[in-house]
């Protein structure tokens, strides 16, 4: 009895030793923030167009929503956000001026880009516009499931809104999520699939025209 309770104890220990040293050797394979943050920006950097498809989420002030829809990218300064859930949204970015805009709703809104300060920003190095290591602050890695890693930081300049930006990238620095913590304690989560680096997208998917009948409207920037 004493000889299996060693024996036991003994394959315990092993599996806890073997356990520590997997973590040690997974912290150690860890690339620092630097080398991560740079994998992201030359992924992106690289492109000169991008379509994904995107799951948008969000849980905060007594609600919760989910929409979906088709994400296209272009340089420079192109984007442009389809909604199939629901049918008819669209945010877009033609360079000039963020549009937005639900079917049924009674005017569109236009926000100068210059302007702008949305949750989406975080994503503006997606097309060109910024570095990482620049846009945020307090920067941390860890390993994530699947093998991928999370690049987690503070927005630069968005303190009172928002505490913390999460991105899921692989190795080879291309998102798959991104999650931003607000100060109200909302979260929006973006998750990305099916990523198509340099797709064939005319110039036309970035021109927004008004439905007939409704009015354009110069709205405040986000606060």
């Amino acid at each position: 009895m004493r000889g299996r309770s060693f024996t036991a104890n003994g394959g315990v220990l092993l599996a806890a030793v073997l356990f520590l040293a997997a973590n040690v050797a997974a912290q150690q394979s860890l690339p620092s923030v630097h080398e991560l943050a740079q994998s992201v920006d030359r992924h992106y950097d690289q492109l000169q167009s991008l379509k994904a498809g995107f799951s948008e989420s969000y849980a905060g002030l007594g609600m919760t929503k989910t929409e979906t829809g088709t994400l296209y990218l272009r340089k420079p300064g192109r984007m442009m956000w389809h909604y199939t859930s629901p049918p008819g949204k669209v945010f877009l970015l033609d360079g000039k001026y963020a549009w937005f805009y639900t079917q049924g709703d009674a005017q569109v809104q236009r926000i100068p880009a210059s302007e702008l300060d949305d949750l989406r920003s975080p994503l503006r190095f997606l097309l060109g516009h910024t570095q990482i290591e620049k846009e945020l602050t307090a920067l941390a890695v860890a390993a994530a499931p699947n093998g991928s890693l999370t690049l987690t930081g503070m927005p630069k300049g968005q303190e009172k809104r928002v505490t913390r930006v999460m991105l899921n990238v692989t190795r080879a620095g291309a998102i798959n999520e991104i999650e931003v913590d607000e100060a109200d304690g909302a979260i929006t989560r973006f998750v990305f699939t099916n990523e198509q680096p340099n797709a064939d997208i005319p110039a036309q998917t970035f021109r927004f025209t008004p439905p007939p009948g409704v009015p354009v409207v110069d709205a405040m920037p986000p606060v």
